[in-house]
């Protein structure tokens, strides 16, 4: 995994765990991304619609606005209709969650509980490759 490939790539993590957000962004700095974090959905569609990031790292439970509701508002623009989201979460998917879900296409959704940091790059990178071969380019 060379981090030079990934020096041109923006993530956004919105999460309102500091511990994991800080985990993430160390281990998604370490190999070469540049990070943007929120803390919650009204922060992080803000952020997203501003900085456009080339993937963002979404938690469902947040304060202010939740994930899915901050994912469906990012999905009504013209750019965020087809950016790369992994929801990451500890809710399971629900019947109901996942028709939500699968509305909004994000490339994969995660239980937290069940994945850990290295997977989370690894879905990063399996994600973002498609960029490279110009596939879904922002």
């Amino acid at each position: 995994m060379d981090p030079k490939n990934n020096t041109n790539k923006l993530l956004l993590i919105i999460e309102d765990d500091n511990l994991l957000a800080q985990a993430l962004e160390t281990k998604c700095t370490q190999v070469g991304y540049t990070i943007e974090k929120a803390q919650d959905g009204s922060e992080g569609l803000k952020t997203a619609l501003e900085k456009h990031p080339n993937l963002i790292l979404l938690d469902v439970l947040m304060p202010k606005m939740d994930g899915l509701t901050m994912l469906d508002k990012l999905r009504q623009d013209p750019w965020g209709r087809n950016v790369h989201v992994i929801i990451m979460s500890n809710l399971d998917a629900t019947n109901e969650i996942l028709s939500k879900v699968a509305d909004d296409q994000p490339s994969y959704y995660l239980l937290k509980a069940n994945t850990t940091l290295d997977q989370i790059i690894e879905k990063i990178q399996e994600v973002l490759k498609g960029d490279k071969e110009g596939k879904n380019a922002n």
